[in-house]
């Protein structure tokens, strides 16, 4: 059965307020960035966060006022930003719920929600503010359903008598939305290059959006170099034909990092106003991302694949056709 929707579409089924999302990639890497814009101009919001090592993705939605909760171990554009100016000033400004985890406490709570585990126990952060000091209190964890009553417990290690490890909770994920390079029509994705957490939410997640640079058939995908297939179809609930869907962040493979856009959205980040007349520029006011992509223009954008080193999966498919 195929699972290819328009973007407008899957977002507009997968994607509800108060959902517990996360995202895939890592900062400046295979970001969603396409289907974020189109939550934006959608208008979903309330959403509780679970995020992995975050950037401009995440940075744009708590801008626009659109996260509850955020739970997270790091948010930069790294290289440009060494901690994203909306999410620093909503957090100075006492707007957002945040709960900060260790990076690899935090890659392990998704990891244990892969695997269906009731709670992690692990010695990390022990000794550390992480433990000490609490970035949602109880009173409002209580008063959000879909936030853990606590941040963790210290538990007794049942195989060493007195020695006490942190529980941490394991996160109840309801959409992730993961850009990769390439994707078939029932669901089966291939992932190039590190795939960070991604294969964890999307077995973790009730909904699945996967957005990709190619889309091509299922008798593809399964008979030429499928030890790349990370992602099995039935964990996958819509598939986007999104080229460039990562921009400005880059697709491994495929197209580098736009360094031009981040030094941009580094500089209008810092001001409400010209962060807002960005929003209103390029998510705004373009209908989608098709719309998005002539904005940014074929010359800006063939510029991002002539880098060395890069090779495409067109270029593969050529070669299976030859063989």
């Amino acid at each position: 059965m195929s699972k290819v929707m328009k973007l407008k579409d899957a977002i507009a089924k997968y994607v509800e307020d108060g959902d517990v999302i996360s995202l895939g990639g890592f900062t400046t890497n295979r970001k969603p960035y396409a289907a974020v814009n189109e939550i934006l101009r959608q208008g979903q919001k309330d959403f509780i966060v679970e995020a992995g090592p975050a950037g401009g993705d995440w940075d744009t939605l708590i801008g626009a006022g659109r996260v509850k909760a955020y739970i997270n171990c790091y948010t930069a554009n790294s290289g440009y930003t060494n901690v994203s100016r909306r999410f620093r000033k909503a957090v100075e400004r006492g707007e957002l719920l945040m709960e900060d985890y260790s990076q690899d406490v935090e890659m392990q709570r998704i990891h244990a929600a892969a695997l269906g585990l009731p709670y992690l126990p692990v010695r990390l952060m022990m000794g550390s503010d992480l433990v000490d000091k609490w970035g949602i209190s109880k009173e409002e964890r209580q008063k959000i359903d879909k936030l853990p009553d606590e941040k963790f417990i210290y538990v007794e290690n049942p195989f060493k008598k007195g020695e006490k490890v942190v529980a941490a909770p394991v996160p109840d994920i309801d959409t992730a939305i993961i850009h990769v390079q390439m994707a078939s029509p029932d669901g089966t994705t291939r992932i190039l290059g590190n795939t960070f957490h991604d294969v964890d939410i999307a077995i973790a997640a009730r909904k699945v959006i996967v957005t990709c640079e190619e889309l091509v058939s299922d008798e593809y995908i399964k008979n030429f170099d499928a030890k790349d297939n990370k992602i099995p179809g039935f964990c996958i609930d819509a598939v986007v034909h999104a080229p460039y869907g990562a921009h400005p962040s880059q697709c491994y493979d495929y197209y580098d990092y736009d360094a031009d856009f981040y030094k941009m959205y580094n500089v209008v980040s810092k001001e409400d106003e010209d962060f807002n007349g960005f929003l209103d520029e390029w998510v705004y006011g373009v209908e989608d991302h098709e719309a998005y992509l002539n904005k940014l223009g074929a010359t800006r954008l063939i510029g991002l694949k002539n880098v060395p080193g890069l090779g495409y999966a067109s270029d593969a498919l050529k070669k299976g056709e030859e063989k």
